[in-house]
């Protein structure tokens, strides 16, 4: 999954005090004592924000720890991954650095991180989000200290769009899809919350679905915010272990049913526009042209600098199985070659504290993945009036697995350009998955 944009998935990326409750403080912290032998380490992020953020904890840590110095470096998205894996394989690769479990198995496997258990202890954790945890634990060690955590996917709505169509708020609240004839509700929501140049909304005789001025939702192909919470609400699943399953029967139900949303009823943009611009949707919503947006966290501060019209947030629609989210984080991994090993492991310890994790909450950027630090996070968005609720309940009908697997990477570009196809409306539903199927899973066994 991808930052967004600030994003994230990557592909983000759990949750409200009741789901964290009892989690103490990781007794590691930075050392206040004698000075350490002169150390230089590198830290790596691709979000500027957080980069910033980070700056002030690595001051921090540095006064606590004079001999240790902490330089910051940005890599875009786009190019992180790529030079990552360069970097690591030429021996130049940074001393710590940020990674989701999405590209975490190979390097957890190939010996290149820290392992965390080991150097920090077991009960350090246990001050942690369990679910990132979780996320960064491959072969029954953890190779992440959690850093943010998305909570779960939501809808953002424009409330006089919504108004301006005769809905109210519980019209929206809760809403349902069906791929077979069950509660269709956000279909009829977004025909009435969608209109072409003259007026006409999409539930009207003569709409016209080629000069849409307002849509009414953002189905797109969006594996965090659109597609996986769909495959999850109608019981299908996207992987099987590394295996990817888009030819479950239910998986392709719930593909079917977000392309027909854009290519058949055109209540969501077209694909030509959101899949090569994953921000498309966003922009809509902030421009005053879409009304509902279903995203996560990740945006949270996106929508609230950008709209200029009042907004709130409600619950994810419900599918066949519920309403199911998936939820994503992203840790700090240690780099197992550092010629700074001791340093490194101090650094970390610290950012597993709520003190050295806080930092990236306080401006209501990122949501902190050490579970003493989201107090900070949550008083922002109190400040602003920002009911974070449907973010965090959605997570209690359960969720779909993140992304995972060593070779997920060559999957996911193997599969890409078919799903592509698909949402563009060129490729059958079920004959582009199954061939989807095929190159991913021949992708992954190299």
């Amino acid at each position: 999954m991808r930052p967004n944009r600030a994003r994230r998935l990557a592909i983000g990326i759990t949750a409200a005090a009741m789901l964290l409750a009892g989690c103490s403080a990781p007794a590691a912290s930075p050392s206040s004592a004698a000075p350490q032998e002169n150390a230089q380490l590198v830290f790596r992020t691709w979000d500027e924000n957080a980069a910033k953020a980070y700056d002030q904890t690595f001051a921090k840590f540095t006064a606590a720890n004079p001999g240790i110095t902490v330089k910051t470096e940005v890599v875009a998205w786009a190019d992180y991954f790529t030079k990552l894996r360069t970097d690591i394989a030429g021996g130049s690769a940074p001393d710590i650095f940020w990674l989701n479990n999405s590209y975490l198995a190979p390097y957890a496997r190939n010996g290149n991180l820290v392992d965390i258990n080991a150097t920090l202890g077991a009960d350090a954790a246990g001050a942690w989000v369990p679910s990132v945890v979780k996320q960064f634990t491959v072969d029954g060690k953890l190779w992440g200290v959690p850093q943010t955590s998305d909570g779960g996917i939501a809808v953002y709505y424009n409330k006089k769009l919504v108004a301006d169509a005769g809905l109210s708020e519980a019209d929206i609240a809760k809403l349902a899809w069906s791929p077979s004839g069950g509660d269709n509700s956000l279909l009829t929501v977004a025909e009435k919350l969608t209109k072409d140049a003259s007026g006409k909304t999409a539930d009207q005789a003569g709409f016209d679905a080629k000069h849409v001025k307002q849509y009414g939702y953002n189905a797109a192909y969006d594996l965090q915010a659109i597609y996986l919470p769909f495959i999850g609400s109608n019981g299908g699943t996207y992987q099987d272990g590394d295996t990817f399953t888009f030819s479950n029967p239910k998986t392709v139900e719930a593909f079917s049913y977000v392309v027909d949303l854009i290519n058949k009823h055109h209540v969501a943009p077209s694909a030509a526009d959101t899949n090569t611009n994953g921000d498309f949707s966003r922009d809509q919503f902030l421009q005053g042209k879409m009304a509902l947006f279903q995203s996560g966290l990740y945006n949270l501060a996106n929508v609230e600098a950008g709209a200029k019209f009042d907004w709130g947030v409600v619950g994810l629609p419900a599918g066949p199985a519920g309403a199911i989210s998936v939820t994503n984080g992203v840790a700090v991994v240690g780099n197992a070659a550092s010629k700074n090993s001791a340093a490194v492991a101090k650094l970390l310890a610290y950012l597993g504290t709520a003190e050295g994790n806080q930092a990236i909450g306080a401006s209501g950027a990122n949501l902190p993945g050490v579970t003493g630090a989201q107090q900070v996070y949550k008083d922002y968005w109190a400040s602003k009036k920002v009911d974070l609720t449907p973010f965090f309940s959605v997570l209690d009908n359960g969720t779909i697995p993140a992304p995972t697997g060593e070779n997920f990477a060559a999957g996911y570009a193997a599969y890409d350009p078919i799903l592509q196809e698909i949402f563009l409306g060129r490729k059958d539903v079920a004959a582009g998955l199954a061939e989807a199927d095929a190159a991913a899973n021949k992708a992954i066994q190299g």
